[in-house]
């Protein structure tokens, strides 16, 4: 039986593992789907030593920086990105990886993949510029593919100043009209904190936005919520999960 997995702290409402346990039943595939919960990213080696049946990897927060360290290869698109949300684990008699002998471990990222294809239909002429809340792993891999692959600018939000970047007391009247996409990359408004959401004016906010939130749980946040009250086009990361998560299956079986 393979094993595949998932590695990040905490994991207590992972969606991965459901998605593929039932995946896996579903197409009577011989594998199982574990969480590897390590307070340390210095414990992915063990994960990788004491499992060998382990076929392939999801990284998740807060790890999909620091994953990168202990991998013998990373696609260029990874790199590019900077954050790897998906690892490849081939057995290769001989080779000298750097976690484990005869293992080979390869950083992939199917986050890009989940997000454009998710928001592309959504998108209208006029989007031309974005602002991500949120400046970690995740953020990297939705700049990207708001950049590279859809032509639009974009624009990091953090809580503290920082070069580049403007602070949520910063999104002003006119930022907002000028940046009428909106994605949260930030874990502010997730289960069990329904009642939080990013600081942001949403009274300035129209029918011209779009709001995006990464998160799933729960399924309409507040920040969708205020959003949608201003006639905002609203969508949470729910298919960009499944989208991203297929992703993951076709690298692991490359």
């Amino acid at each position: 039986m393979n094993t595949y997995g998932l590695i990040g702290y905490p994991l207590g409402h992972s969606f991965s593992r459901k998605f593929f346990t039932e995946k896996f039943a579903k197409e009577g595939i011989d594998a199982q789907y574990l969480n590897f919960e390590i307070p340390s990213i210095e414990e992915f080696p063990n994960i990788i030593k004491n499992n060998p049946t382990l076929k392939g990897l999801n990284v998740t927060i807060p790890y999909k920086q620091q994953v990168m360290q202990y991998l013998d290869d990373i696609s260029e698109e990874a790199k590019a990105i900077g954050a790897v949300n998906v690892v490849k684990v081939e057995h290769l008699p001989g080779f000298g990886g750097k976690v484990a002998k005869d293992v080979k471990l390869t950083g992939h990222n199917s986050d890009v993949i989940g997000f454009v294809e998710s928001i592309k239909p959504l998108l209208k002429p006029h989007h031309k510029k974005a602002l991500i809340l949120g400046t970690g792993g995740a953020s990297k891999a939705i700049r990207y593919g708001l950049e590279k692959k859809l032509g639009m600018e974009t624009l990091f939000v953090s809580r503290s100043a920082r070069k580049g970047m403007i602070t949520y007391e910063e999104v002003t009247d006119e930022v907002l009209r000028e940046y009428e996409v909106i994605v949260n990359c930030s874990p502010v408004g997730m289960y069990p904190h329904m009642d939080e959401c990013p600081a942001l004016p949403y009274g300035f906010m129209s029918e011209n936005h779009l709001l995006y939130d990464l998160v799933y749980n729960p399924e309409e946040t507040l920040f969708m919520k205020k959003g949608a009250t201003m006639g905002a086009s609203v969508k949470n990361g729910h298919e960009m999960l499944i989208r991203q998560a297929l992703a993951s299956w076709t690298k692991w079986n490359q």
